[in-house]
């Protein structure tokens, strides 16, 4: 665990992700508001919050493109870059391993109920797993 004095620069700089996940945040950018090296922050980061930088950022980002997907007025190319990712093939690959289906599917599926739900409702049942759980879990 880092140590406790590095918790409150780290909150700032994951509440920055939080806020701002469609902004072009990088390390570099994240560890200049933690007010850290970018290799402390990241070292620090991780060992907070059981995560990379990047890794927290990817699944704001694909939360919120899950509700961008919901709601289907939008492409999966204008979800992509609506969420703050500049690689369709990168976005794709990263919202398959943490949801378990390509964004395509996700968008052509039936939502029922959750595609009503507001936001910050919805991501909390459907916030995306990390670490490949998506692939042990076992599809209906």
């Amino acid at each position: 665990m880092s140590n406790l004095e590095d918790l409150v620069p780290l909150r700032r700089a994951r509440d920055l992700m939080d806020r701002e996940y469609a902004e072009p945040l990088d390390v570099a950018a994240l560890a200049r508001v933690a007010l850290m090296s970018p290799g402390h922050f990241s070292r620090s980061f991780r060992a907070a919050f059981g995560e990379t930088p990047y890794s927290y950022l990817m699944t704001r980002r694909i939360e919120r493109a899950k509700a961008l997907l919901r709601r289907g007025d939008l492409s999966v190319t204008e979800v992509c870059f609506e969420v703050g990712c500049t690689s369709l093939g990168s976005f794709s690959s990263r919202f398959t391993e943490l949801v378990g289906e390509t964004p395509s599917a996700y968008r052509a599926r039936e939502h029922g109920d959750d595609a009503a739900l507001p936001a910050c409702i919805a991501k909390i049942h459907t916030r995306p797993v990390r670490n490949g759980e998506a692939r042990r879990a076992p599809h209906p």
